[in-house]
């Protein structure tokens, strides 16, 4: 269900805490969803079942899963996380444009790195 990267400098909790995000605000994982057992998804992953708890303690504490007593965690209704999220990202994407505007990026080059990044190809990735 989820990787890590064992090489990567952010945290393993950290990690899987962003994988599940995304796999719930993408739809992936329905809200009511069981999520892997702690124990479980530690021994797939071949690591401490601490780290795990930790992150679906984040996880639960941003809303995104919930706890059932006795049963485990499950995925929660994410539309209202999801739409935080964008509302989050389009003040941000507008907070960044009205400085870019200010230093004289052009509109050009805010829809060519956009472009980039719809096209899974970011602006630094291109061969010169």
């Amino acid at each position: 269900m989820i990787t890590i990267d064992y090489q990567s400098k952010l945290p393993l909790y950290e990690q899987i805490m962003r994988r599940f995000q995304m796999l719930i605000l993408r739809g992936v994982l329905r809200p009511g969803t069981q999520m892997p057992s702690v124990r479980t998804l530690a021994v797939e992953l071949s690591i401490n079942p601490n780290t795990i708890q930790k992150a679906y303690s984040l996880l639960e504490q941003q809303g995104y899963i919930y706890p059932v007593k006795g049963k485990g965690n499950f995925v929660s209704d994410s539309s209202k996380l999801v739409q935080q999220k964008k509302d989050s990202l389009l003040e941000e994407i507008k907070r960044l444009a009205v400085s870019g505007k200010e230093l004289g990026i052009g509109r050009e080059e805010y829809i060519q790195v956009i472009d980039c990044i719809y096209k899974k190809e970011g602006p630094h990735d291109r061969a010169e």
